[in-house]
């Protein structure tokens, strides 16, 4: 990633590092205690234990203040991570390779950069973290206790090996949670149209093909209204497409109003629109159709513009072979009531044979 970023991947970056905060804040001291253990039993002296406690207590706040301060955050964070390494295989060998938080604090810090950054990450860190114990077994001149470890370093590698997991797992159901949310507004907002926030016209239509299906299936009516609000050319041409695009949004809250709840209004294209109404046989329909062309008759769009609508109807028919079919028959009754004057509804008159 180059060091200069957007202001896009610059935030992104900062997330990232606030993501990485709490999780330190809350492992290190568990961490410590974990360390603790095996530092009691090798008899450390008063300035280790000092060094483990402000490490414990200030390291998060410091990696944080380094991370958010960088030019590139997300570079510095793992730069962060790559030392979070180092400094536990310092502490490995500050405990003479005691086994059971040796084993403990490595796995425990595989996860965390295996969930991070996968298996290339873990290799960079389990090489920074040999590196460091090697460093400190040489300075020192530790003698390996390997595979010893009493009862007071098992019982102080507890909290670290239960409550890091939980953390890491409750992390992970986080950030999928927040996936899955954001999936679902993506799916809405695939399926929505931009201007007016009804179903575009694939998602109306894919609506009316399941409302074919199951008014086939279950032997129930259903009705498909076409509508054209008439000459709105007129409208772009004369007050401006900024103008249009506000007599399309009001028309479509006149739908939404005009309508009831399991009705499915939708933007079918440019100024035109269908409305999907389950349960509804042609009778109940025209009744519906004539309550929307009076509520857009009588409306006052984008200050004082007035348009008028003219709508088609269609009653499912056996005769409908596919949805489109049953759409088509809809769309003619529309032209017919442009061709009869326009600012009025018509109805499919063609049954089945």
């Amino acid at each position: 990633m180059q060091d200069k970023l957007g202001e896009h991947e610059l935030n992104e970056a900062r997330r990232f590092a606030r993501r990485m905060y709490l999780p330190r804040i809350i492992g290190y001291p568990l961490g410590a205690v974990c360390i603790g253990g095996g530092l009691w039993e090798v008899g450390a002296p008063g300035w280790v234990w000092a060094l483990l406690a402000a490490q414990a207590l200030g390291w998060a706040h410091v990696a944080y203040v380094l991370a958010a301060g960088s030019r590139n955050p997300y570079r510095a964070e793992l730069v962060n991570l790559t030392l979070d390494s180092a400094f536990g295989g310092a502490w490995i060998a500050a405990m003479h390779f005691s086994l059971a938080p040796s084993a403990v604090i490595i796995a425990m810090q595989v996860m965390d950069k295996a969930a991070i950054g996968g298996m290339k990450f873990v290799g960079r860190c389990v090489a920074a973290q040999a590196a460091a114990a090697l460093f400190v077994a040489l300075v020192t001149g530790i003698d390996l206790q390997l595979l010893q470890s009493g009862n007071v370093a098992r019982i102080a590698s507890l909290p670290l090996l239960i409550g890091f997991p939980l953390m890491v797992g409750l992390t992970a159901y986080s950030l999928s949670r927040r996936v899955r949310q954001q999936n679902v507004e993506l799916a809405a907002l695939s399926s929505t149209d931009g201007l007016t926030r009804l179903p575009n016209h694939t998602a109306w239509l894919e609506a009316v093909e399941r409302e074919f299906a199951r008014a086939r299936r279950e032997g129930l009516p259903a009705t498909v209204l076409m509508i054209d609000l008439d000459h709105f050319k007129q409208v772009n041409d004369s007050r401006g497409h900024a103008a249009g695009d506000e007599v399309l949004r009001g028309v479509a809250e006149a739908l939404r109003e005009a309508l009831r709840s399991h009705d499915v209004p939708g933007r079918y294209g440019g100024e035109e629109f269908g409305v999907l109404l389950p349960g509804s046989d042609a009778k109940a329909a025209e009744v519906i159709a004539e309550r929307i062309r009076k509520r857009i008759e009588w409306a006052s769009f984008a200050g004082e513009v007035k348009v008028t609508a003219s709508l088609g109807c269609a009653a499912l028919d056996p005769g409908d072979a596919h949805p489109a079919a049953w759409v088509a028959r809809a769309d003619r009754a529309l032209y017919r009531a442009k061709a009869a004057g326009r600012n009025r509804a018509e109805r499919d008159l063609l049954k089945s044979a």
